[in-house]
């Protein structure tokens, strides 16, 4: 077995163990594996043990990945910051996008999306944490955003997604994705979707109810920014 399909199968013992301390179903549970930095032959041995969807963080990378992957079944996510010229080519190429942070760029993404595709998969992101230095809308600001976009039609808002600021404390971990998860009921909006948990905090992300995942460091190993 490989290095990434043993990594894999670790991650998911992970998943596992975390879902049935918290009583939920493993199933309902997505593993998005984050491959920014990473060469399409990583996807592809990632995609032999088992994995379909992968997310990206830098668009002309991306696409480059997407041309050389088009003979597999992959589902595409965009879960880094989008600036409005970029727009076009996520609206075109990506299924999900769970970085939206402002009704500009949700408004774009749907004038953009090729009619002949489903609706585009949104996750609003929200800076939980207050961190100058992160994207997402504020808490105050989320609701306001949230019902504007439900009026998009070539979106379909699914939930949310954070970054929490980092730490080894999991009752910080654990408060953090908290607010996300009462973030999100408190809409009424009937969303399914919590993007939260990393490497190294999946299992607090689990008990407070993630749906995703992402997924990079310890499917793939540390990453080199250097080849980027």
């Amino acid at each position: 077995m490989s290095t990434i399909a043993e990594n894999i199968a670790k991650v998911g013992v992970r998943i596992r163990e975390a879902a049935q301390a918290s009583q939920r179903d493993f199933a309902k549970i997505g593993l998005l594996a984050v491959s920014k930095t990473k060469p399409a032959a990583a996807i592809r041995e990632a995609h032999g043990a088992g994995l379909h969807d992968f997310g990206e963080n830098y668009l002309q990378e991306a696409l480059d990945k997407q041309v050389q992957l088009a003979d597999l079944a992959l589902t595409w996510h965009f879960i880094g910051p989008i600036q409005s010229n970029k727009t076009r080519p996520i609206a075109e190429h990506f299924a999900w996008v769970h970085s939206v942070d402002r009704l500009k760029i949700a408004e774009r993404l749907s004038e953009q999306r090729p009619p002949e595709l489903p609706p585009l998969n949104i996750c609003l992101q929200v800076n939980v944490s207050g961190e100058p230095s992160k994207s997402g809308c504020q808490p105050d600001e989320l609701a306001a955003l949230a019902q504007a976009v439900t009026q998009l039609p070539k979106l379909r808002l699914r939930g949310l997604m954070t970054i929490p600021q980092p730490t080894d404390d999991i009752a910080m971990q654990r408060a953090a994705f908290a607010r996300l998860r009462t973030l999100r009921d408190d809409l009424n909006l009937d969303l399914d979707t919590l993007s939260m948990g990393m490497s190294h905090d999946l299992e607090a992300a689990i008990a407070e109810g993630a749906t995703w995942v992402r997924i990079g460091t310890a499917l793939f190993g540390e990453r080199d920014y250097k080849k980027t």
